[in-house]
């Protein structure tokens, strides 16, 4: 693609990046097959392609976002399945990390909206505050449809209210700073992403983790002062609100390992692990934090890529069930990791299928499904229907977004992949799991031989 920037805009670091992921677009329209908005609403657009189109000349041109390249730009899910497909290698997640924060600064929204997305900013990322944000949420519960009916935000605030859990799961024991160590000989020592949200909705994906790494002899470290990962504010074009999240992770992170070191940095959610992996460009151009985010974002690995390079021991019980592998948009195109967690499933003992147009987003996408609940729902409807035509026990996946979105879909309970390794492995049976009947599964006879 030909382009037409000024010198003066290339002197920008963000402009000259963008400059060059427009140019490796070659307008070829391969990226529009598996665009999850255009193959549901069939405008241009709505595709990378027509994207592409307005974030160039709205940077190019050096004008204010307007009211259409907002709304075009809004429906994009991130879910970056159009850099899986494009054969010339386009970056758009940059591009269009670029110009969210571009609109962030030349674009007043409605005040709504600005409402909306102000709280989302300054609850989400923070457990305490995202913890009462639910129970809130769980008492307006009886009000949904009437709050649903209300002009402006109704829709999207009943949204909110929907996806928040029906009650506000414990506090867990590794909810903490510290070391959790081996029993036996270490191997290894990483430290683990608490995060935000995770901890509050399901803490046991990472007490999964920290049981799984421990018996296979790795310490865990949860280093005092890390947090929110910073990608909920910067895929809404916060770029000083992330920039500050990643900072504090990032000092975190570095302080251990310039201190007893570490092998790598694990995260259970998916959608993290881009970010995370992402830090090293994040500050490229910041001279205090570019070689300590290069640093960070060299060793983050998802939880299932670290557990790919140990020996994973013997399942110690059978534990034959069909399991519906859904891989997160953030996992299998932000990341590219494909093969790893359904290798770890089987290899557990675990029957894994595949789900029919599994590159396509589910609709949770971060805060997607909050701020565009009708092209979600239309998403997640489609997710589940291909789901369920595998004839699962269950469901497995490892983001906490992508969990959230499709349990209020399906009956077929959802777990993360890191919980079905650990009750392989010797631990307990996940939760949900258990609310589901599966212990009553396992007592049942196999049945007999025809003869």
């Amino acid at each position: 693609m030909q382009t037409n920037f000024t010198p003066d805009q290339l002197k920008d670091p963000a402009m000259a990046s963008s400059e060059q992921i427009l140019r490796t677009c070659v307008h070829c329209g391969f990226c529009t097959a598996t665009c999850p908005t255009y193959l549901l609403l069939g405008d241009e657009l709505d595709s990378p392609r027509g994207r592409i189109y307005l974030m160039k000349d709205m940077l190019e041109g050096g004008k204010p976002a307007t009211p259409e390249v907002v709304k075009h730009i809004d429906r994009c899910l991130s879910c970056l399945s159009c850099m899986t497909t494009c054969p010339s290698g386009v970056h758009y997640m940059h591009l269009v990390d670029h110009a969210r924060a571009y609109i962030e600064e030349t674009y007043t929204r409605p005040w709504h909206d600005r409402l909306l997305r102000s709280l989302l900013a300054r609850v989400l990322p923070y457990p305490k505050r995202f913890r009462l944000a639910i129970g809130a949420a769980m008492l307006a519960r009886p009000l949904g449809g009437l709050i649903g009916a209300m002009p402006l935000l109704g829709r999207r605030l009943q949204a909110m209210i929907e996806l928040a859990p029906v009650r506000i799961p414990a506090r867990s024991p590794f909810d903490s700073p510290g070391v959790f160590k081996t029993e036996g000989v270490r191997r290894g020592r990483v430290a683990i992403l608490s995060g935000c949200a995770q901890p509050v909705l399901k803490p046991g994906f990472n007490e999964a983790a920290i049981r799984l790494l421990n018996r296979h002899g790795i310490d865990v470290v949860q280093p005092k002062g890390e947090g929110c990962c910073g990608a909920l504010v910067h895929h809404m074009g916060r770029d000083e609100e992330s920039h500050g999240f990643a900072k504090r992770n990032i000092d975190a992170w570095i302080a251990e390992m310039d201190g007893e070191g570490l092998d790598a940095i694990v995260i259970t959610a998916s959608g993290c692990g881009t970010t995370i992996k992402d830090y090293g460009f994040m500050f490229r151009e910041d001279p205090a934090y570019a070689g300590k985010a290069a640093r960070v974002s060299e060793i983050a690995k998802d939880i299932t890529e670290y557990v790919s390079s140990l020996k994973l021991m013997d399942p110690v019980r059978d534990l034959d069930f069909v399991v519906a592998y859904h891989s997160a948009c953030s996992m299998q195109h932000g990341q590219q990791i494909r093969t790893e967690p359904k290798t770890l499933l089987k290899q557990a003992g675990f029957t894994v299928k595949d789900v029919p147009e599994g590159h396509i987003c589910c609709g949770s996408a971060g805060t997607y499904n909050l701020l565009q609940p009708e092209i979600a729902a239309q998403l997640r409807a489609r997710k589940v229907a291909n789901i369920e035509r595998t004839k699962p026990d269950l469901i497995a996946t490892g983001n906490i977004g992508c969990m959230t979105q499709i349990g209020k879909g399906t009956p077929v309970p959802i777990v993360h992949t890191v919980e079905l390794l650990d009750w392989a492995t010797g631990g307990p049976m996940p939760e949900t799991l258990e609310q589901a009947g599966f212990q009553k599964r396992l007592e049942q006879p196999l049945p007999e031989a025809a003869e």
